[in-house]
């Protein structure tokens, strides 16, 4: 059954129109607890990269209380906040005075993120409250799914493109990869109980489903996914002004990833895969690089350019247009350009537009997926 996502766009509720104001009063929070920061020995963004033994020290349980107060009720957490920043009192008593303005996403790594950790600082310390915490953001993830298999950016619904199925910056996949672990009792997760644990098993498979579904078809011909797809009928969905339906050169390298990493893939999911290695193959660009140079003209006196290079190894673009696969480029007009250096400034030095981001699934993991399942290599 395909959910009525406007039934839900319906329940859109006064404390999501009032996000903007608490992330504002989030960031005040961060700014006005300064003074402690030298007391901070862990970057938030490198807390998923310690040592075992290191997340039942104090300065993993402060940075896991830390996430307690930055849990919204619904269950899920804010993004583009470093968590592991010293808070003082009043920084505290901030985030409890405004912790009913649910802004809660899977953007930019959040939520998940915040579950995995508090999994490891548990299993390290047996803390109750940090099992809690988990448990409730772990419903948070499990009733957001739309039944379609999806995941929305945000939960609660807020309007707009917030509410598409959103593969950018790898949301959706981030959860898929944490409930699958969850399923298949990984270390980290072995203290869930076994109902939500085959609670997950069924959302992976409904998300798989729905991955399966959002795959882009040309003149008879699978391609890949847009970065974000409409939530009732999977169609290419538009995002931002510069983020136009197309077909995306980053988002779906890792999508075939997790497609990959399933034990037993049926044969759609084998033909979705090769399908997606074959576009990746045919839409590499070659003979040019991005360097940075220095531009006195520019407002950061650098500017980012594309030169050409005969020795390069292959890139992608960021969006390909659906049907030509002419790489494209846009600024906030949103309106399509063919050359990098076509877009405005701010646009072109604060997005990544061209990388290198199938290349090791490419060289690598295909070709042993490819082997290990018996099917035919299409990069040969």
């Amino acid at each position: 059954m395909i959910l009525d996502v406007t039934s839900r766009r319906n329940k859109w509720s006064a404390q999501v129109r009032h996000s903007v104001f608490a992330m504002s009063a989030l960031a005040f929070i961060i700014l006005s607890t300064s003074s402690a920061q030298n007391a901070k020995t862990v970057h938030w963004w490198a807390c998923l990269a310690q040592q075992e033994q290191w997340y039942g020290s104090p300065e993993a349980i402060r940075i896991a209380d830390n996430l307690l107060l930055y849990q919204f009720p619904s269950g899920g957490w804010p993004k583009n906040i470093d968590m592991a920043e010293v808070l003082d009192e009043a920084g505290k008593q901030q985030l409890k005075a405004i912790n009913h303005l649910d802004s809660s996403t899977i953007d930019n790594d959040a939520t998940y993120t915040q579950l995995r950790y508090l999994a490891r600082v548990f299993n390290a310390t047996h803390l109750v409250r940090f099992q809690e915490s988990f448990v409730k953001g772990f419903d948070y993830v499990l009733r957001a799914q739309y039944e379609n298999g999806g995941w929305p950016q945000f939960y609660p619904l807020r309007e707009g493109y917030y509410s598409h199925i959103t593969f950018n910056d790898n949301a959706m996949i981030g959860v898929m990869n944490l409930l699958r672990d969850t399923y298949q009792q990984k270390a980290d997760f072995r203290f869930l109980d076994d109902g939500r644990r085959e609670k997950a098993g069924k959302a992976v498979a409904k998300g798989i489903e729905c991955i399966l579904k959002c795959q882009i078809t040309v003149d008879g011909v699978l391609t890949v996914w847009c970065a974000q797809h409409d939530g009732s009928d999977f169609t290419p969905a538009k995002a931002r002004t510069y983020e136009l339906p197309s077909l995306s050169g980053e988002e779906c390298v890792r999508i075939v990833e997790f497609l990959m990493g399933i034990d037993n893939p049926s044969p759609e999911i084998k033909i979705s895969v090769q399908s997606a290695v074959s576009w990746f193959n045919k839409v590499k660009i070659h003979g040019i690089r991005v360097i940075e140079v220095s531009d006195s003209l520019g407002p950061e006196g650098k500017n980012r350019v594309v030169v050409k290079d005969p020795s390069a190894p292959p890139m992608w673009a960021r969006f390909y247009e659906i049907g030509s696969n002419k790489p494209f480029f846009c600024s906030r007009d949103g309106i399509k350009r063919d050359n990098l250096s076509d877009i405005s400034y701010e646009r072109r030095n604060h997005y990544s537009w061209l990388g290198y981001w199938p290349q090791r699934m490419l060289e690598k993991e295909y070709p042993k997926w490819a082997t290990k399942h018996s099917v035919k290599n299409v990069l040969e």
